[in-house]
């Protein structure tokens, strides 16, 4: 007789068979890429990137974020940064401000141009995403967001709250 234990160890093991594994990695790369292809098409016309498209969207959604917050939301190098922020700067997509206390903080904000084409390109991924979950319901989209955030290194997602120096 099989017991219940067994039965469980049975369909997890199945989950980890390398083929099931290289599958899951295969369709993330996919799903990134059609995710990213409407976004990219946009950026291209802009004359810019998915480096810019990520320093858009996290200062869109977080204003007043300090240039050391987005350097540990985005692990990349200060000069990585500085010469996309330089660039969005330069062109009007990203105001930056001395923080009122700190002075050695900059505090980066959207400015109307990079609001616009944040909530542009934020809209096209959302019809995406809203068409994905709308397709496959409510518990696979919380199954989804568990294995997103399992993905991740330690570092959940959290809300950050506005800064309080800006």
């Amino acid at each position: 007789m099989v017991n219940m234990a067994d039965i469980k160890q049975s369909q997890k093991a199945l989950f980890l068979r390398k083929e099931t594994l290289k599958r899951g990695i295969e369709l993330l790369f996919y799903a990134y890429r059609d995710f990213t292809n409407e976004a990219d098409a946009i950026l291209f016309e802009l004359g810019l990137g998915r480096a810019h498209h990520r320093v858009i969207y996290f200062v869109g959604n977080n204003p007043g974020i300090t240039v050391s917050e987005l350097l540990n939301i985005l692990r990349i190098t200060k000069q990585s940064l500085s010469r996309v922020l330089s660039r969005l700067i330069s062109e009007g997509y990203i105001n930056q401000q001395i923080g009122k206390m700190d002075k050695r903080q900059r505090l980066l904000f959207l400015t109307s141009k990079g609001n616009t084409l944040e909530t542009q390109l934020t809209e096209i991924q959302c019809k995406r995403f809203a068409n994905a979950y709308l397709q496959t319901g409510a518990s696979e989209v919380a199954g989804f967001e568990q294995v997103l955030n399992a993905l991740l290194d330690n570092n959940p997602v959290r809300k950050r709250t506005p800064n309080k120096n800006g």
